[in-house]
């Protein structure tokens, strides 16, 4: 696999704004099944492995991933403050979860699970996501397994078929937008601001 022209641009705005944390935080935009948008922020977790993919996690619970189930094509939106960069990426979501559809991607799963830390693994214990608080205690759950993951820890990849980046210092502005071809080649343009 070939990586993306465009990774280096997000890796050099990583690099320049790592001394903010939320520089990791972007908005993920999916729909809902009565049509209308559904916006959200999410974590940054890196890239798969030797692919373009851009790895986040959720909950199997969440309405966020009945929407993907029933509609994968989302958007993310991501704003570097230091650098004054927006990149908006297009594609396809996979959930990875407990289940048999992605054996491939188990072992991706279980180590971004390994990788968090005690307080981001234990939300995941924590009650149904979006219901009504019934029992406030039923936030203090005992630790999950550090090891293995919680049936309704899943991962999601970000594939993108297209990636809009643009550059708010200078004038004028510059933006250029990339798109991968049904042969799976990435092609450049310089687009107008």
């Amino acid at each position: 696999m070939t990586l993306a022209p465009w990774r280096s641009a997000i890796a050099h705005a990583l690099h320049r704004n790592r001394s903010l944390v939320y520089a990791r935080y972007l908005q993920l935009a999916t729909v809902q099944p009565n049509g209308r948008p559904a916006n959200r922020t999410l974590v940054f977790r890196g890239f798969l492995e030797d692919t373009n993919q851009l790895k986040f996690i959720t909950d199997t619970r969440s309405a966020k991933a009945d929407q993907i189930q029933q509609q994968p094509w989302a958007e993310v939106c991501w704003y570097f403050p230091n650098t004054r960069e927006q990149f908006r990426i297009t594609g396809c979501l996979t959930l990875v979860g407990n289940d048999d559809s992605h054996q491939d991607l188990q072992p991706a799963r279980i180590s971004i699970w390994q990788e968090l830390s005690d307080a981001a693994r234990l939300q995941f214990a924590w009650p149904h996501p979006g219901k009504p608080i019934e029992n406030p205690e039923a936030f203090t759950p005992p630790a999950p397994d550090p090891v293995q993951p919680l049936p309704n820890f899943c991962l999601l990849l970000l594939d993108p078929v297209q990636l809009d980046h643009l550059e708010l210092r200078g004038e004028p502005q510059n933006r250029r937008f990339y798109r991968r071809d049904e042969n799976q080649e990435w092609f450049c343009e310089e687009i107008n601001p």
